[in-house]
C-alpha cells in the first residue's frame, strides 16, 4: 500500500467552471479517508482525477513517491469501486474477480490463489460459479469489492459504492467494509454524500462544498468542532438548529433576542465579551434540547408539531414563532402534539458563528 498526496490539484473545465479549487492533503498509507459533501460539490472528479479517469488542471498528485499527473489510469497501481456494480453479465462471480488479473497477464496459479483468496475474504466461496443475475444486491456488490481485492493495489478508490442498495443492506456493507480495511491495513479514498457513512467508516473526513475543501478532521471532532455552518449544519442527523438574533447579557445570563421578539436563554453558555450586543448564529445540536419543568431559570415554550417515536430516542419537532427546531429525546419523552413545552438549551455546547461569512467563532 502507499500514501496519496494531493498539492493544490484543480479542475477547470473548458467553460470554466471550477469543479475542484485547490485541494490539498494527504491519505497516509493504510488510511480510510473519506471525501463527503452534497451532490455538485466535487468528492467523485477528484477520485476520478486520482484514478486518471479526469485530467488535472493544476496542481501533483503523488501516489506513493511518484507524481501520477501523466500516468495512464492503468499504471496507476490503483483498483476503482463504482456505483454501480459493473459485473460483467455472461461471467460467473469466479471469472469476473480474475477477468483484470488475466487482462493483466497473470499466470493461472496465481489468479486462482488470489481469486480465492478474495471469495473467502468477502465470504463468495459458495458463490464461485453463480453470474450476477443470481445475486443479490450486496452479493453483487462484494463480487464488485473482490475485484478491485484481488488487484492488491496501492490504493482502493470507491465511488459510492452503497448507494444502489436498502437501507439494511447498507448498514451492513459499511461493516464489511471497515472490517476489510481493517483486515487489510489498505489505503482508501471513499466518497460518499452520506454523512452517516462518512462519520461511521472514515477515520478523517475531508467535507466538500462547490468544489472547495471546508475542513477536514476526524469525525468527531468535524462533529464538535465545525470550522464554519456548513459543516456544522452538514454533519449529524437530524441536522443542527441553526438560531439567528443578537446576542444579549443580563445580570451574568446570556439570551439570544431573535427578530421576531422571541427570547432564547443560553444558560452556562460560554461567551466572549466582544459578542455581546451583535447579530449571531448560535448552533444547537437537537441533543442539546432538553425537556424543562416548569419554573426553570433558562427555560424557554415553544409548540410540539410532530413527536416521532424511533424506538431508542424520540425525536420532537417544534415551532418557535416562525423558528422550526428539532429535539432529540429520552424514549420515554412524549410531548403531546399542538401544545406548549417548556425546553431548556444545553448553553456550554452551543456553537457559535459569523452570520455574513459562516466562519466557527
Amino acid at each position: 500500500m502507499a500514501r496519496v498526496q494531493l498539492d493544490q490539484v484543480r479542475k477547470v473545465y473548458p467553460n470554466g467552471f471550477v469543479a475542484v479549487a485547490g485541494a490539498s492533503f494527504e491519505v497516509a498509507d493504510g488510511e480510510l479517508l473519506v471525501l463527503v459533501g452534497p451532490s455538485g460539490c466535487g468528492k467523485s472528479t477528484l477520485l476520478r482525477m486520482i484514478a486518471g479517469l479526469e485530467s488535472i488542471s493544476s496542481g501533483t498528485l503523488k501516489i506513493g513517491e511518484r507524481a501520477v499527473n501523466d500516468v495512464a489510469p492503468k499504471d496507476r497501481d490503483i483498483a476503482m469501486v463504482f456505483q454501480s456494480y459493473a459485473l460483467y453479465p455472461h461471467m460467473t462471480v469466479a471469472e469476473n474477480l480474475a477477468f483484470g488479473l488475466k487482462l493483466r497477464g497473470h499466470d493461472k496459479g496465481a489468479i486462482a490463489s488470489r481469486v480465492a483468496e478474495a471469495a473467502k475474504t468477502l465470504e463468495l466461496d459458495a458463490l464461485l460459479d453463480r453470474k450476477p443475475a443470481a445475486l443479490s444486491g450486496g452479493q453483487r456488490q462484494r463480487v464488485a469489492l473482490g475485484r478491485a481485492l484481488v488487484r492488491q493495489p496501492q490504493a482502493f478508490l470507491l465511488d459510492e459504492p452503497l448507494s444502489n442498495l436498502d437501507a439494511k443492506l447498507r448498514m451492513s456493507m459499511r461493516v464489511e467494509i471497515a472490517r476489510l480495511h481493517r483486515q487489510l491495513g489498505a489505503t482508501m479514498i471513499y466518497v460518499t454524500h452520506d454523512q452517516i457513512e462518512a462519520m461511521t467508516l472514515g477515520q478523517r473526513i475531508v467535507v466538500l462544498d462547490k468544489g472547495v475543501i471546508q475542513q477536514i478532521d476526524t469525525p468527531m471532532a468535524l462533529y464538535e468542532k465545525p470550522a464554519n455552518l456548513f459543516v456544522a449544519t452538514f454533519l449529524g442527523s437530524p441536522a443542527m438548529n441553526v438560531l439567528r438574533g443578537r446576542l444579549l447579557a443580563e445580570g451574568g445570563l446570556f439570551a439570544l433576542q431573535m427578530a421576531d421578539g422571541v427570547r432564547v436563554p443560553l444558560p452556562g453558555a460560554r461567551v466572549r465579551e466582544q459578542w455581546i450586543g451583535r447579530d449571531i448564529d448560535i448552533g444547537i445540536r437537537p441533543e442539546h434540547l432538553r425537556p424543562a419543568p416548569n419554573g426553570e431559570t433558562g427555560a424557554f415554550e415553544a409548540e410540539v408539531e410532530v413527536v416521532e417515536p424511533v424506538g431508542s430516542e424520540v425525536f420532537v419537532n417544534l415551532r418557535l414563532q416562525r423558528q422550526p427546531l428539532i429535539a432529540r429525546f429520552e424514549p420515554n419523552v412524549l410531548p403531546e402534539r399542538g401544545k406548549p413545552m417548556a425546553i431548556a438549551v444545553a448553553g456550554e455546547r452551543a456553537h457559535f458563528f459569523d452570520p455574513d461569512t459562516g466562519t466557527a467563532l
